[in-house]
């Protein structure tokens, strides 16, 4: 943390002096030494701390850039809020893993090492055959959802040519839930697969392997009919950080070579929303025109939320006071259509179609910087509970859950994960399909454990 704290120091008195990539590079490398140092500590590549901070100090480094002329310089407080989100994050994951250590044995890296060879499950069969059937559920329902949305909204956005946000009209209330539920798929493929590979059922490597592979297809033709490259990215990366979760031994290269691969999928469903460059290069309004597409646009899909928590320092005169946060509560219980005025909140941005956040836009909307200290700390503890609960060896299952949270984690620069309703009906999902399975499914049993 001393390390991050100068390098922090170092960027901000940079761009005061309009040093813009050199204060980019020093938060970024700042991102990586704190990333590394999880990673060397635990071996593992997926530590919900190190992702968060090479996704949010990183993503804070990239924005640094100003290489848009929509990027102005940031409000001293907003450098404030940044370092008050990433510190209190990052001391409070420290102080919970330190005060479990006192109540274990070893430190969390250590833990994790324990129990890795496990030898195969008398009722791994069982809870393989449940997950498939859940699998099977998952798909079906999401199916269905897709369909009676296209039928009650009259078209299909694949086959909207033409029409560039025709995803951002295809939503159902309530429903919608359901048809985006089919990201969670391609991760239980692969916990399917390390079931049945552990429970040593050779019949079920045969026509579950098939059944699993096909139920994965036809989820994620999904976020291809609807043109959705955030569905997309998500099934991909949840898979992914389920597939590193389960298989430690899993090498950092490997992994930066199947992101790689997602490349030519995300600018192909860019094609298919009828994004052109022209229209793109409009929006995101480069200094230098000629930088490629396939650069400006993550470049800005990152480092444009942190000017619109940017732009909210500066316009926000009252504060929200966890009306924000409790949206999730709003739009389950329905309360957001008897009441609109709990979800009538001005959406402070730097442009009308940039509307991406970073993940604490709605703590500071609510509580301002003492709510990037609170949600901060919560968040790093409770991601600490959850890196122990995996190193513990629980069930294959609840590998799903791990990952889906560090999927979040490492996209902390794209938006309010935890006050968004798709987030909790995920994991609730998640949830319910572990009870299913069986909470007991697939446990490590350690040596000596009994």
């Amino acid at each position: 943390m001393a390390v991050y704290l100068i390098c922090y120091a170092i960027s901000f008195f940079m761009a005061r002096r309009h040093l813009y990539v050199p204060s980019g590079l020093i938060l970024i490398a700042a991102a990586a030494w704190l990333y590394m140092r999880d990673y060397r500590r635990t071996g593992n590549l997926i530590h919900l701390r190190g992702l968060f901070c090479l996704a949010f100090v990183g993503g804070q480094g990239i924005s640094c850039f100003k290489l848009s002329r929509l990027q102005t310089d940031w409000q001293t407080e907003t450098w404030i809020c940044f370092l008050l989100a990433a510190a209190s994050f990052w001391l409070a994951f420290e102080g919970a893993d330190r005060l479990a250590e006192r109540r274990n044995r070893g430190p969390a890296g250590q833990t994790e090492k324990a129990g890795e060879e496990c030898g195969p499950d008398a009722k791994m069969p069982d809870y393989a055959r449940r997950l498939l059937t859940a699998m099977a559920a998952v798909t079906g329902l999401a199916w269905v959802a897709f369909l009676f949305e296209a039928f009650w909204l009259g078209f299909v956005p694949l086959f909207s040519y033409g029409v560039p946000h025709a995803y951002s009209y295809f939503h159902v209330s309530g429903v919608h839930y359901f048809t985006v539920s089919s990201v969670l798929v391609p991760s239980m493929a692969v916990v399917y697969g390390a079931m049945v590979r552990r429970g040593n059922c050779p019949l079920q490597r045969t026509r579950g392997f098939w059944a699993a592979a096909a139920l994965a297809v036809l989820s994620l033709a999904l976020p291809v009919l609807c043109v959705s490259r955030f569905q997309l990215i998500m099934a991909a990366g949840m898979a992914l950080f389920t597939f590193i979760s389960i298989n430690r031994t899993v090498r950092l290269r490997y992994v930066l070579l199947l992101l790689a691969l997602m490349i030519p999928a995300y600018l192909g469903l860019t094609v298919m929303r009828s994004h052109s460059v022209s229209y793109l290069n409009g929006i995101f309004e480069m200094k230098n025109s000629a930088t490629p597409i396939f650069i400006t646009q993550p470049y800005m899909y990152i480092a444009n939320n942190y000017d619109n928590f940017n732009c909210l320092v500066e316009g926000l005169e009252t504060y929200a006071w966890g009306r924000r946060m409790l949206f999730p509560l709003w739009a389950f219980t329905g309360l957001k259509f008897v009441a609109p005025v709990l979800v009538s909140f001005p959406l402070f941005v730097t442009k009308e179609e940039l509307t991406t956040v970073t993940l604490f836009y709605d703590a500071y909307y609510d509580f301002g910087p003492a709510g990037m200290v609170l949600f901060g700390a919560a968040l790093g503890a409770v991601c600490c509970l959850l890196v122990r609960w995996r190193s513990r060896g629980g069930s294959l299952a609840e590998h799903l859950i791990y990952a889906q949270t560090a999927m979040y984690m490492a996209l902390s620069f794209f938006t309010t994960w935890f006050s968004n309703p798709t987030t909790w009906f995920y994991l609730g999902m998640t949830g319910a399909v572990c009870w299913y399975v069986g909470h007991a499914g697939g446990r490590k049993r350690h040596p000596g454990r009994r």
